[in-house]
């Protein structure tokens, strides 16, 4: 919430959303010459697995997370990683790249017949795990960036919206069962 009502948030012309906070990632490159921008991709991450907070989220999109931090992330060495944005569990909302580059956030995917899903597609991270329930905050915050995203971007409409593992079925289960896919839809209006 921001003073009596909710974020209205905006996009400047350099493809950040305002007034989300500001955390640039190394871990992106400029998109396909004139790619139109027309797949929203739904994830979750939470580092260590399960576990929310600590900042490791950011440290691993930035490139500086300690791998001997935590025994899970020792298969997080060498990673670069990155989404254009994250929606905490209190529904705080980062942005690591801008929306005019390619976010590093889908890996091997394809959608309706499109592979490398990175070149026409906005990432967002929700903090969480596919059977935890993610927050009303993150709910909100993910309502209200869509909706600025839908209107920014012609390309994007309700039926471009997918989750992590509609783009990579044999390799991502993420939002997992735990994202209220029908309660996100009616929030946009879907």
């Amino acid at each position: 919430m921001h003073g009596n009502g909710p974020i209205e948030y905006r996009i400047d012309n350099n493809g950040w959303l305002q007034p989300a906070r500001h955390c640039p990632s190394p871990n992106f490159n400029a998109r396909p010459s004139a790619q139109l921008i027309d797949l929203l991709v739904i994830h979750n991450i939470s580092l260590p697995p399960g576990e929310f907070g600590g900042g490791f989220i950011e440290q691993l999109f930035t490139n500086n997370l300690d791998c001997t931090a935590h025994p899970s992330f020792a298969e997080l060495r060498d990673l670069q990683v990155s989404a254009h944005l994250l929606i905490d569990r209190d529904g705080a909302v980062t942005q690591f790249v801008a929306f005019t580059e390619r976010a590093w956030h889908a890996g091997k995917s394809s959608f309706d017949g499109r592979d490398n899903c990175n070149d026409f597609s906005i990432g967002i991270e929700l903090e969480g795990a596919d059977t935890a329930a993610y927050s009303d905050a993150q709910y909100r915050a993910l309502a209200a960036v869509t909706a600025v995203l839908l209107a920014h971007f012609p390309g994007l409409n309700l039926d471009k919206i997918v989750g992590h593992c509609d783009i990579a079925p044999a390799r991502k289960t993420d939002p997992g069962p735990a994202f209220e896919w029908a309660r996100y839809r009616q929030s946009i209006g879907a």
